[in-house]
């Protein structure tokens, strides 16, 4: 990356988040950023852990929650005129595990897509298994990606009842097919994006229809993505790439071609620190990072 040498750094490290790191007392998932309220829920893992954390922005601890939720693996902040939710994807193998549940933002459940504790491929009822990560737009319409190594390999759209709209996806490494379909997002004009881990690719799709749009090849030989997430403006794609302990920051495209993927920045890690899941404040700019080796999140600030 010798031609990068002179480029300006795009984020810095916020060293004075959050104010009390002890609060981190298990491995740290996954992160996301209620923009509007100002606030960062983590979620992590282990034995006799709060499994939820909530944070200020500014780096407060706030309070925690542990009810129902056994393992944590993505997590997403909902708002919409009338409150704001807290969506949670569990792999958990216990009575609370494979599914997708709505809390409120204090922890009290709501909702509960996928049959608690059994792990499974059909989707009359809803099942998951290992379901990885979750994206809910403004009109409640659902996008989840199943499977963080379990049997699906699958992205699915559910309406804002729960119905599925469309589902894609079978385990192998062709056109439209995953190999851990890991972290999912939405952009302005219309498209899906999937980190499709193990085929160290992400995969573009119509987010209306499903249909394939394209996909990113070139820039994860050394490690796949595990991570999407748009800047607060659309243009960049943060992904992490948890065995090389780095953030890629990728060109997004506008509207039309997709093309192959450009990385612009990247942001290094300290080694261990294992970088899993991002999220982005959409009004600061900020991304947070769960980072499971270093069982922490960390913030960066965009310069």
């Amino acid at each position: 990356f010798s031609h990068w040498k002179g480029e300006q750094q795009m984020y810095k490290l916020d060293i004075g988040w959050p104010k009390a790191p002890e609060y981190f007392t298990g491995q740290t998932f996954c992160v996301a950023v209620d923009s509007l309220h100002g606030l960062v829920y983590v979620g992590q893992r282990g034995d006799n852990v709060p499994k939820v954390l909530v944070f200020s922005e500014e780096g407060y601890f706030l309070h925690s929650w542990n009810d129902t939720v056994e393992m944590p693996h993505g997590i997403f902040v909902w708002n919409t005129a009338t409150g704001s939710s807290v969506w949670l994807t569990d792999v958990g193998t216990g009575k609370y595990g494979h599914t997708v549940k709505q809390y409120s933002p204090l922890g009290k459940l709501l909702q509960v897509l996928g049959t608690p504790g059994n792990a499974g491929s059909s989707l009359i009822p809803l099942q998951f298994d290992q379901p990885a990560d979750i994206f809910v737009e403004e009109t409640g319409e659902i996008y989840v990606v199943d499977g963080d190594g379990g049997m699906n390999n699958r992205l699915l759209k559910l309406s804002d009842d729960y119905k599925e709209l469309w589902l894609t996806g079978t385990n192998g490494s062709g056109i439209g097919q995953f190999k851990i379909p890991h972290s999912v997002t939405v952009d302005a004009f219309g498209r899906v994006w999937v980190a499709d881990r193990d085929n160290k690719r992400i995969q573009v799709f119509d987010k209306v229809t499903g249909e394939w749009l394209g996909s990113w090849n070139g820039c994860f030989s050394e490690d796949g993505p595990y991570s999407v997430r748009f800047t607060a403006d659309y243009k960049y794609l943060i992904v992490a790439q948890l065995n090389i302990n780095r953030l890629a920051i990728l060109a997004a495209p506008p509207v039309g071609s997709i093309g192959d993927c450009a990385i612009v920045h990247s942001v290094q890690l300290a080694d261990e620190t294992k970088p899993h899941l991002v999220d982005v404040d959409m009004r600061s700019g900020a991304v947070y990072v769960a980072e499971i080796g270093a069982q922490q999140v960390q913030k960066y600030v965009p310069l």
